[in-house]
This record gives structure tokens, C-alpha cells and sequence, in this order.
């Protein structure tokens, strides 16, 4: 009898055990074993350098982005709409929960501009080619993250140069304004519109 009873009562600490540990679990962000902000920042420091502040030409400056562009580049990256080599595989490997927390990492981190040549002679055309086609979306120059379009001014050309060129060639989907303003320029000034506009990016330095 006493055996029964303690039985029971162990199966219903059980049940109650899984229950509570059942709701946690739901409430619980889904990150690789609970791990911090900066230990998920450490995965892309390799290649985006550190703080995301990237070294490399062809790999752009992930911080001081706006937390929706974050996390709306990392779902299209996972999704495949967007072009890659590498990032596709690396953010279908994070949950939704592991991108907000690298979001919110790197939103708080500067966006440090890139130190890189450019011509002189084009800056001018390239700031009245932004002021004409990007200013309304891309604002300050292109420096503005709070349009929720990416960091234009100071990020590495080789990188710009590369998603301009799939967004003209129709291999990642712009946003519909974006795609006419794209074709209305490159119509117009021709791609030594690129070299212009891409100028007055690296231009801005400080």
C-alpha cells in the first residue's frame, strides 16, 4: 500500500516536472544552448571581421544596420533569394531566435567605414547620380540605417559593386522602386554610372 502510494505520488511529480519544464522550454528563447549574443557574433567575426567590421573587400560591414534589414537580409540569405557562396548555408543554420540576438548585437556596434581608393574626379557625378536615383531610400548620403536599406556610404565597393550587378542582372529581386530607379539610371548614364555612384560611397571615409 505504501508502495502504490509513493509510486503515485513520484508519477504525479513527474508528470507536474514535465509540465513546468515543458512551459519553459516554450518560453525559452531557441539558441544554441542558451548562448550569448557576442558567443553567436563570434561564428561571423571570421569573415566580417571583428565587431563586424570587415577587412575584406568583397565581404561588407554588418554593423550599426538597422535591426529589421538584419534580420530580413539573414531570412532571404536562409531562403536563397538573395546570392552567396557561403552566407546562405551559414544563416540557414540559425534559428529565428539566434539572428534577433545577433541582430540586436550588431545593431549596437558602429559601422566602421571602409579605407579604400576611389576616384576623385567621379565623386561629384557619383553624389548627384544618389541625390537623383537613391537619396529617397538611402538617406544622408547613403550613411542612414534607419531607412531599413542597408549602409551605402563607406561600405566596401567590390561588395556594392556585386549587388548591384545581381540586382541588374535580375539574379536578386529589388524592391520595386529600387528596380526602376536601377534601370532608369543605368539607361540614362550608362554603367559608368556604377563607377561614379560607387565612387562617392568609398569617398566617405570619416
Amino acid at each position: 500500500m505504501v508502495y502504490k502510494t509513493l509510486t503515485k505520488a513520484f508519477l504525479i511529480a513527474g508528470v507536474a516536472f514535465g509540465a513546468s519544464s515543458g512551459a519553459y522550454a516554450a518560453d525559452a528563447p531557441n539558441t544554441m544552448m542558451g548562448a550569448s549574443d557576442s558567443m553567436l557574433a563570434n561564428t561571423c567575426a571570421g569573415c566580417h571581421g571583428t565587431d563586424g567590421a570587415s577587412s575584406g573587400p568583397a565581404i561588407p560591414t554588418i554593423a550599426g544596420l538597422s535591426n529589421d534589414y538584419f534580420v530580413e537580409i539573414m531570412k532571404e540569405y536562409a531562403e536563397g533569394t538573395v546570392p552567396s557562396t557561403v552566407m546562405g548555408r551559414m544563416a540557414q543554420g540559425y534559428t529565428e531566435d539566434e539572428i534577433k540576438q545577433l541582430a540586436k548585437f550588431y545593431v549596437a556596434k558602429p559601422f566602421v567605414k571602409a579605407k579604400q581608393d576611389f576616384d576623385p574626379k567621379l565623386v561629384k557625378q557619383g553624389g548627384k547620380l544618389h541625390d537623383k536615383y537613391c537619396e529617397k531610400c538611402h538617406a544622408e548620403g547613403g550613411q542612414s540605417a534607419e531607412d531599413d536599406a542597408g549602409v551605402m556610404a563607406g561600405q566596401w565597393t567590390p561588395y556594392l559593386r556585386n549587388q548591384f550587378a545581381d540586382f541588374h542582372a535580375g539574379l536578386r529581386e529589388a524592391p520595386k522602386k529600387m528596380a526602376k530607379k536601377l534601370k532608369d539610371m543605368l539607361a540614362k548614364e550608362g554603367d559608368a554610372a556604377l563607377d561614379a555612384l560607387t565612387s562617392y560611397y568609398a569617398s566617405q571615409q570619416k
